[in-house]
């Protein structure tokens, strides 16, 4: 199956959800729909899904315009969010439910049950009804019965986000042998960078109902084509630094300055928005060509095994990231180390110019 949104624009009243829209999705892939909350993912599934039709544009699959077309037409699966399933029924029941409607023999549908329960862990509860399970099994049945499915189009919306993270972690694994093995067009939404990268395929980046910038996700992770895709595409945001090139070395004021890289020497002289993650900015320098930037604590968090330290360097705020488990004092100074090459330069429009990728 292909599937082509061709000009798609959603308006309710006078709020714009999503604008001039256009994608094309080849058989056998798997996209990944990066953005934040409100960024217009959902709304987009919906259309894709055939639940809401947009104001205006077509949805095109397999050559077929199918905008409208009702989803129980259509040979289409979606998983939302928050969990959706039949409460009278058995956890057996709801994952069956699609098959019989098909009309499969009892075997093959027992066999499929089976084996999507025991791939998300929920083989011994196949009896009990769902108010008798926890919320994230509860989302574990609604994933199964869409996988059980062999559906030409299976939409996820952020499937895993209320599971806890050593589900999340096996889930991610199993769902990507899952999206290999199938012949149909997978989409799947989600707010985490880094859930885009584990995920791999294609990656879509949205902001407030517009598409920013397609391709796969490990090329636009690695080359964000302007500072939206850049703050999307990063978590925690990106950090950003106005800076000068001129004769040979970027200069940011307050001190700190470094020598220009050859992608840096080839843009003309000028201003320049200059671009770093803060897990490329580190607490100790390894060699005399890092720049040091000097800061006052604002801020610590603790995330896991690693620590985010948000400090203030003249009138910007940046945050850098260390390994480990680490205690620090909110106004004390604090030097953190960049190597040129880990810096992304955009120009006064917000369009990427240089790229450590292509340094």
């Amino acid at each position: 199956m292909s599937l082509k949104l061709k000009d798609i624009n959603k308006t309710v009243g006078r709020e714009v959800h999503l604008k001039d829209i256009s994608l094309d999705f080849a058989s056998g892939s798997r996209y990944v729909i990066l953005g934040r909350t409100l960024a217009g993912k959902t709304s987009l599934l919906r259309i894709m899904a055939g639940l809401d039709r947009p104001t205006t544009g077509q949805v095109i699959a397999d050559n077929q315009d199918v905008t409208g077309v009702s989803v129980r037409k259509r040979s289409v699966a979606m998983v939302y969010q928050q969990f959706i399933n039949y409460p009278s029924q058995t956890i057996y029941e709801n994952i069956a439910s699609p098959l019989k409607i098909q009309g499969m023999k009892k075997q093959e549908i027992d066999e499929r049950v089976m084996t999507a329960a025991k791939m998300l862990h929920i083989d011994t509860m196949l009896d009990r009804l769902p108010a008798e399970l926890s919320g994230g099994q509860q989302q574990r049945t609604a994933i199964a019965r869409a996988l059980v499915k062999d559906v030409d189009l299976l939409l996820l919306d952020e499937p895993l986000v209320n599971l806890d993270y050593k589900l999340r972690e096996e889930l991610r694994d199993e769902l990507q042998k899952i999206f290999i093995e199938r012949d149909s067009v997978v989409v799947y939404t989600t707010t985490e960078p880094t859930e885009a990268l584990m995920l791999g395929g294609n990656v879509v980046v949205m902001h407030e109902g517009r598409v920013l910038q397609v391709g796969p996700t490990a090329e636009v992770y690695m080359n964000p084509a302007t500072t939206e895709v850049a703050e999307v595409f990063s978590d925690p945001p990106i950090n950003f630094l106005t800076g000068h090139i001129e004769d040979g070395t970027v200069n940011f004021g307050n001190n700190l300055s470094f020598k220009a890289t050859p992608g840096m020497n080839a843009l003309d002289p000028g201003e320049y928005k200059f671009g770093i993650r803060s897990s490329q900015l580190t607490l100790n320098s390894e060699g005399e060509d890092w720049a040091c930037i000097k800061g006052e604590i604002g801020l610590t968090e603790i995330n896991g095994s690693e620590t985010f330290i948000h400090f203030n360097f003249g009138e910007e705020s940046l945050v850098a990231q260390d390994n480990g488990v680490h205690s620090y004092d909110v106004g004390s100074q604090v030097s953190v180390y960049a190597h040129p090459n880990a810096f992304y330069v955009f120009n006064a429009a917000g369009k990427l110019v240089a790229s450590p990728a292509n340094d």
